[in-house]
């Protein structure tokens, strides 16, 4: 039934709240937690999650802080189609831990190179390491390019 209903976002279902025209809230059971139905003049909405289709609360503690933090104090609760078992099938966001590593790397990588250009920096302040002029990093990448040439990589 509320699949099928038009939704609301959190900041449009907030004002009606602060406003006084919610006449009343359905929380309905699914088989993967709990959505929200609201009820404002003679129209129902439920609460949409941030891509639009309704917002799901996997536990129901989260759900009534979240309806009590905006001033719904008082609602319906409709169990019929929960499922406790949906909750134990484990959702994995291997996505979300593909990004999340890769954003660590990242931020070790950044670390380390900022480390390294400080090491390098003090040390031809102090210095212990010479600058390498222009002229001889053209020597020096032509004698690599040379070696390359005379003695190629050969792939499997």
């Amino acid at each position: 039934m509320a699949n099928t209903l038009d939704t609301i976002d959190h900041a449009t279902l907030a004002r009606l709240v602060e406003a006084g025209a919610v006449r009343g809230a359905q929380v309905i059971g699914q088989p993967g937690g709990w959505g929200v139905v609201v009820q404002y003049g003679v129209t129902e909405r439920a609460l949409a999650a941030k891509r639009g289709a309704m917002r799901i609360f996997r536990k129901f503690e989260t759900l009534a802080a979240y309806l009590a933090g905006i001033g719904i104090l008082r609602y319906e609760v409709d169990a019929s189609q929960y499922d406790p078992l949906a909750f134990k099938t484990e959702r994995s966001r291997a996505d979300a831990s593909a990004r999340m590593t890769a954003a660590h790397d990242a931020a070790a990588y950044d670390k380390w190179l900022v480390n390294e250009i400080g090491a390098t920096r003090a040390a031809l302040a102090d210095g212990s390491m010479a600058r390498i002029e222009p002229e001889a990093w053209d020597k020096i990448r032509a004698a690599k390019l040379l070696q390359r040439q005379q003695h190629p990589v050969k792939l499997a």
